[in-house]
């Protein structure tokens, strides 16, 4: 593929096309694996640099887990990835797709476009027997990378209970069935079960083919299911992850408007009784 054929207008692509794609000038490929700890037994698609969702790219001192940055963190963080303004940014993860859907809105929210999703990450990767490469120290020139803030595609607490009220909003939970109808306890130690009022569920799971993002049609149907009249589509999980996979899932299906609750059930859940 020459330079000719950038900036990328879709929101995921294969391992193939990584594969073939690795030595472009412009691209930089991103490990988001969450909770990663990085040592010289670590393995990587080659020439990755790991997106530090936790300490870098979240406020750590916010009372909730993955709170958004500022504006200002993340540009310093990006240019200290050495990301520039031209970069063709490639996100994955060790699960197939989970927290690289994340990093991908994290981009979109602070204005940056060229960024896509590997489907499948690194054990789609692994299955294709394409190389790997062992973490070395590595420091990067730094970049010039510049964020402009949407805030129309995150919301908080205040922000959730307006759309609660809001006909033309609907509110998409990605947590399990399980978790979304109160028949398990949370995760997150403390954190009350429970449901956001007038909200509906899309499991992020069933968007899957085991690592793999389905199909755009079997995606769509899942949607028509619970989108009828709305315009406005706000995503909520866990704790700001998951909500993002299936964001991008209603970005494949051609969805406007989207909006992910940065705090999800844990901010919702701890905030109200």
């Amino acid at each position: 593929m020459p330079n000719s054929m950038l900036p990328l207008v879709q929101t995921h692509v294969s391992v193939d096309w990584l594969y073939a794609n690795n030595n472009l000038e412009q691209l930089v490929v991103l490990d988001a694996t969450i909770n990663k700890v990085i040592s010289s037994s670590s393995v990587r698609i080659p020439k990755a640099r790991f997106f530090d969702i936790k300490q870098k790219f979240s406020t750590v001192s916010a009372p909730f887990p993955s709170t958004l940055p500022s504006k200002d963190q993340f540009e310093k963080e990006a240019q200290l990835l050495g990301l520039n303004k031209d970069a063709v940014i490639v996100v994955y993860d060790d699960k197939g797709i989970y927290s690289s859907a994340r990093v991908w809105w994290l981009f979109k929210v602070f204005g940056f476009q060229n960024v896509v999703v590997l489907d499948g990450g690194l054990p789609e990767w692994k299955t294709q027997d394409y190389p790997l490469e062992h973490y070395q120290e590595e420091t990067y020139p730094l970049g010039n990378f510049e964020a402009d803030f949407k805030p129309e595609l995150m919301t908080d607490f205040k922000g959730i209970q307006a759309f609660q009220n809001q006909p033309e909003a609907l509110i998409i939970d990605a947590r399990s069935g399980d978790r979304f109808h109160c028949r398990v306890d949370e995760p997150r130690e403390g954190l009350r079960r429970g449901t956001i009022p007038s909200s509906k569920n899309i499991p992020y799971t069933i968007l899957l083919n085991g690592y793999k993002l389905k199909p755009k049609a079997e995606l769509q149907e899942i949607f028509a299911t619970l989108v009828d009249t709305e315009s406005v589509l706000v995503f909520s999980c866990g704790s700001g992850i998951t909500a993002c996979i299936v964001a991008l899932a209603a970005t494949i299906c051609n969805y406007k408007n989207l909006v992910v609750y940065d705090g999800s059930w844990t901010e919702y859940g701890s905030l109200t009784s």
